[in-house]
């Protein structure tokens, strides 16, 4: 059983969401940020790969990403803070979310090794569709390294298929058309989403680009398998350092696991 499937198991039995917790690397104090998030209540983080063009991302997440870059973060020191946090954290899931250029530069083969080295357990990568994915793919199952896709409120039933085949870890549910950070889709549309999507893959269904409050993290709780929480923990963490994005999570995480669940 991988981390993320016996992260995914347990929240199952304790019929509770999780919460997912995504920070930029290289953006303000990352090793920091990470070190704290299990305490603060993350079940799985996010940790994303800094990229010039990141289309998939809103404002904040794209000034987080440009910050990163100024400071010299790389793929190499991205997974050089994985490692770190691997050495300290044993059981919390830490994905990799990021754009192809990036990590085709350094190559596939030699990123799905050093990837899996630094105890990653996922990547999501944003722009590269299932019909382009197969060598990055393969280089990460060789390492046991899940390869997560999304799917949209677009997403037909059709398409679902092929986003299933090969997809492992979970399902990312984008609630919304739009970038990172935009308003999330209404608990009822999302709640018929997920157990679509999670019917049509048999993955559990983390739902994101949207949330920022205790309360929205709270409603979407309901119906996903966990929630994502990512441009309200990059601001608060540009805006006031560490201690100011851990009270967020520690927020985000107490609404999101005392939800009343209806999945």
């Amino acid at each position: 059983m991988t981390r993320l499937s016996a992260t995914f198991a347990k929240l199952a039995q304790d019929n509770r969401a999780g919460f997912v917790a995504y920070v930029m690397a290289g953006d303000g104090d990352t090793a920091t940020l990470l070190d704290r998030l299990p305490g603060a209540g993350a079940d799985v983080i996010e940790l994303g790969i800094p990229f010039t063009d990141p289309m998939a991302d809103g404002p904040s997440i794209q000034a987080a990403a440009g910050r990163a870059l100024d400071n010299g973060m790389t793929v190499k020191g991205t997974l050089a803070l994985a490692k770190a946090f691997r050495a300290k954290h044993a059981d919390t899931p830490l994905v990799l979310m990021g754009y192809a250029n990036p990590i085709h530069h350094y190559g596939w083969d030699a990123f799905a090794r050093d990837a899996s080295n630094a105890g990653v357990d996922g990547l999501i990568c944003v722009d590269l569709p299932p019909e382009e994915d197969q060598a990055l793919r393969e280089a990460l199952s060789n390492v046991g390294i899940a390869i997560i896709r999304l799917a949209t409120p677009t997403t037909d039933d059709d398409r679902l298929k092929t986003v299933a085949e090969g997809s492992s870890g979970f399902v990312y549910y984008v609630s919304t058309t739009g970038v990172t950070g935009a308003g999330i889709g209404a608990a009822t549309d999302v709640g018929a989403a997920v157990a679509r999507v999670r019917k049509a893959t048999g993955l559990p269904v983390v739902v994101g680009f949207g949330v920022r409050t205790p309360d929205a993290a709270a409603e979407i709780a309901k119906a996903s398998d966990a929630v994502v929480v990512g441009s309200a923990i990059v601001s608060a963490n540009h805006d006031g350092g560490v201690e100011t994005a851990i009270d967020l999570a520690q927020r985000l995480s107490a609404a999101t696991h005392g939800a009343e669940r209806n999945a």
